[in-house]
């Protein structure tokens, strides 16, 4: 019965070395040549390269002080996009940042850790002047702003759209509604109108049997009067 205990286990690590093995072979390689530029005393770009014929999807990025824990991770999929602005720094001060690739199947491993220090704040003006015509930190900046406010406005717009198309629909709904009233409304008043009218033929009918029956009278009473 152990023997049969032993084999069962076996076969299950097996089966999940296995999977893991087929799991990570479809991992996609770990971003390389990952750099920082355009150091400020708040902020910093990254940029990464990832190796030809992989397909990506996003990446993900840790950021964290050089003597402290993981402060920051920025994770964004549906994009082809390798580099990526770092908000919200601290003058002064060391960090340390690694980039994965994320795939159909998973994410990558890790890259190479990178180092860089950030600026002091009274280096800002010079380093905002030695960026000012550099296109690449602008156009990637704005682009983020204007994807957000993108979403953003994209969001505004459809929930005004679905409240106007729920307004709509409820307004068709009312029409229909005061239409189908309307509609049994005049039936109603269309049967009463048959049944008055069935009311006066009978009652024409009626008064024309009476009419009849009183000339019989008569023509009886004179013929047993005169005969």
């Amino acid at each position: 019965m152990s023997c049969l205990l032993v084999l069962v286990n076996c076969v299950i690590l097996l089966l999940f070395a296995s999977d893991m093995l087929l799991v990570s072979g479809n991992r996609p390689p770990a971003p390389v040549n990952v750099s920082v530029m355009h150091l400020r005393a708040d902020s910093a770009t990254v940029s990464w390269e990832v190796p030809e014929g992989d397909i990506i999807i996003g990446f993900s990025i840790s950021q964290q002080r050089q003597q402290g824990h993981t402060q920051r991770f920025i994770r964004e999929v549906n994009t082809t996009s390798k580099a990526c602005v770092l908000w919200d720094l601290d003058e002064e001060t060391d960090y340390i940042i690694q980039v994965q690739s994320i795939g159909l199947y998973g994410e990558s491993q890790a890259s190479k850790r990178v180092h860089f220090r950030t600026l002091k704040k009274s280096d800002r003006f010079l380093s905002n002047s030695s960026n000012q015509d550099d296109p690449a930190v602008e156009g990637l900046d704005k682009s983020r702003q204007l994807q957000t406010g993108e979403v953003i406005i994209i969001v505004v717009v459809l929930l005004m759209w679905a409240g106007k198309e729920k307004d709509r629909s409820g307004k068709e709904k009312d029409r229909a509604g005061k239409e189908k009233d309307r509609a049994g409304k005049e039936k109603d008043r269309a049967g009463k109108e048959k049944d008055r009218a069935g009311k006066e033929k009978d009652r024409a009918g009626m008064e024309k049997d009476s009419a009849g029956i009183k000339s019989n009278q008569i023509k009886f009473y004179l013929s047993h009067t005169h005969g």
